[in-house]
């Protein structure tokens, strides 16, 4: 599984470092998530200030009630499409009823965009994995997503696709932090090539924030407990996209290519494990 290799670097520059996804898709290591960002003009402010300030991966879901925010920023930021990455995701309403090929179109059409970069299934939905994903590998052949992926699905979902598909998902968004690693569940993406993308890597503004041993470490650095949780992420070979709504925390979160957290200091920091969750269990879930 591809590392993210410590070096010095501007921000910008940091933010536009790829990794390359298992079908040769390459997707930012840094990206901006708009969760709870339920205004679209306010959305697309908020994507517009973040390409300016260099986010070159912006992570949206039909759930999130946002992509057409997110949408018109790609197309009115000035870049040129290909240089901007953008996730969005099916909900699990539409998987139960089996409507993910027009959930599909129907955020296609809210984006406004020809394409997009990496489609989700966001929960696993039991005796819906295999149509859903069917359905993804439909618009991935005919080039409307250049590569598809699951989110907070555990080693007993993957190997029902693995078994009953033809593709293999190439990224896991998954909630991970310093207090819920799931190194089983790493582990057993790298050892099939997906690559594990962390949500709320700050556990949605909790105490995780005031971690001593976080503080201790980031003080050392001269850092934030925020960038030094981003770059622990990063370090141990995880992609992520913690989200803001405001233009300081764009710029703090992704101030993390100027340091490298030493070999100590990321054990300490693997020590904090606790199994600690704050969003749902892909185990226990009805939603």
């Amino acid at each position: 599984m591809e590392r993210f290799e410590g070096t010095c670097e501007t921000r910008e520059e940091g933010l536009s470092r790829c990794v390359t996804l298992s079908n040769g898709v390459e997707m930012p290591w840094l990206g901006l998530g708009v969760f709870e960002v339920d205004d679209n003009d306010l959305t697309e402010t908020i994507v517009r200030q973040a390409i300016e300030r260099g986010y070159r991966s912006i992570d949206t879901a039909a759930l999130y009630g946002n992509e057409r925010g997110v949408g018109a920023a790609i197309r009115t930021c000035g870049l040129p499409r290909e240089q901007v990455f953008v996730t969005s995701k099916v909900w699990n309403t539409e998987m139960r009823s089996d409507r993910v090929e027009q959930a599909f179109e129907e955020s296609m059409k809210r984006l406004g965009l020809d394409y997009v970069d990496l489609f989700l299934l966001h929960w696993p939905i039991e005796g819906k994995i295999v149509a859903s994903w069917t359905a993804l590998e439909r618009f991935y052949r005919e080039g409307r997503i250049r590569a598809i992926g699951v989110s907070n699905f555990l080693p007993r979902h993957l190997e029902e696709i693995e078994t009953n598909c033809d593709e293999m998902p190439v990224v896991n968004q998954i909630e991970y932090h310093p207090y819920l690693q799931s190194l089983d569940l790493k582990r057993y993406c790298e050892e099939r090539s997906i690559r594990v993308e962390a949500w709320s890597p700050f556990m949605h503004g909790g105490g995780i924030l005031r971690d001593p041993t976080l503080s201790e470490i980031a003080e050392s650095y001269q850092k934030s407990v925020a960038q030094v949780i981003v770059r622990w992420i990063l370090q141990t070979g995880v992609a992520t996209i913690p989200k803001t709504q405001t233009a300081s925390r764009m710029v703090e979160n992704s101030d993390v290519f100027d340091f490298e957290l030493s070999d100590s200091d990321m054990r300490r920091i693997a020590d904090l494990e606790r199994g600690m969750r704050w969003g749902g269990d892909p185990n226990n879930f009805d939603f």
